[in-house]
């Protein structure tokens, strides 16, 4: 009970705190190239539209007869009308409340009543990927084909280079239903992702005794980090090693292993708009293997312990400005060695 006090009594304290608009000032793009989960597929039903906000821009997502899942631009290129608000799927395509105009998942219009020829506008949208339980979209520079092009001129984003690898534990029967867990903070998403390389807040935020020594490897849009977790939980000493696999900036898969629990933490870094991220966390605890019947009561003492050090971190993060040259001490490597590595998915020629 002390510590959701003191939590309560930090979240209060800063709700009434002034906000710096340096809060806000980023040097970097709001929306970085590469893979984002934006549903977790049992979100997207047949039939249904369902209606997101990412990346600044209304959105709905549907399925196709075929059950492929497309997320586009919310509004009809006709009138201007928000197809999530009364649209409905017919036939695998979604059609629009106002004047019944219908959409395949390509963003192509294929009806409109009453025209004589059908208009060869389309909504924009995303390269949609699908597994692991996650629909993922591309946020990338413009393609070039004309065939990509909406009746506002704007064009959809260029097929992608690199994928998401599958993640096996969300699939796996080893590993219950994650505990989800969603936060959203005025930060931009590569603050976010530092947070796994900022060595010394482990012992602040998490409790380690001293920062962990991290191995760094980069692959491309890819990259890990190796360390160590060691700290004390519930009165036990525990001693786990983690692996953090980065899949390009919106992507995390951390697998936490220890002779006690095993857990593999989906994080995915979403933009909002250009002052608000989404950090959406899926915790797959594996179940014991001897007591399987254990496992709510360690997804319970889970939510307790780590739920609470999310949260912490999301409040700090809300009110943190960017420092384009933070002050690093000795052992401090990690954040110097992912902004290199997280460059790339800018637009050539920033500084």
């Amino acid at each position: 009970m002390l510590r959701c006090r003191k939590h309560d009594n930090f979240a209060s304290a800063l709700a009434d705190l002034p906000r710096d608009p340096r809060a806000d000032d980023y040097p970097m793009p709001t929306v970085p190239y590469g893979w984002y989960a934006v549903l977790r597929s049992a979100e997207l039903r047949p039939g249904k539209v369902v209606n997101l906000h990412y990346f600044g821009r209304a959105l709905i997502a549907f399925r196709a007869s075929d059950g492929q899942a497309a997320v586009r631009d919310a509004h009809c290129p006709h009138y201007g009308a928000h197809l999530g608000v009364g649209g409905k799927v017919v036939d695998g395509t979604v059609e629009c409340p106002f004047h019944g105009w219908r959409f395949g998942t390509d963003g192509r219009c294929v009806e409109a009543p009453f025209a004589v020829r059908t208009p060869k506008v389309s909504i924009g949208g995303f390269p949609v990927r699908e597994h692991s339980g996650l629909v993922f979209v591309y946020a990338g520079p413009p393609g070039e084909s004309a065939a990509d092009q909406t009746s506002q001129g704007e064009s959809a984003a260029a097929e992608p280079a690199w994928e998401v690898p599958e993640i096996p534990e969300a699939v796996s029967r080893e590993f219950a239903a994650p505990v989800d867990d969603t936060c959203t903070a005025r930060i931009h998403i590569q603050e976010m992702r530092e947070n796994i390389v900022d060595e010394s807040h482990f012992h602040f935020i998490h409790g380690q005794a001293e920062p962990p020594v991290q191995d760094w490897r980069v692959d491309g849009p890819f990259a890990e980090v190796r360390g160590r977790i060691r700290r004390r939980v519930f009165g036990w000493d525990v001693d786990n090693t983690f692996d953090a696999f980065m899949y390009g900036p919106g992507v995390m898969v951390v697998r936490t292993h220890g002779p006690v629990l095993s857990v593999t933490a989906v994080a995915l870094s979403t933009p909002v708009d250009d002052r608000t991220s989404e950090l959406r966390m899926l915790y797959y605890l594996r179940k014991p293997a001897r007591a399987p019947f254990l496992t709510p009561l360690f997804k319970l003492l889970f939510r307790r312990e780590a739920l609470g050090e999310v949260r912490e971190e999301v409040r700090i993060w809300d009110h943190k400005i960017h420092r384009a040259r933070p002050v690093l001490l000795t052992h401090e490597k990690g954040i110097k060695a992912l902004r290199r590595w997280y460059a790339q998915f800018y637009p050539p020629g920033l500084p």
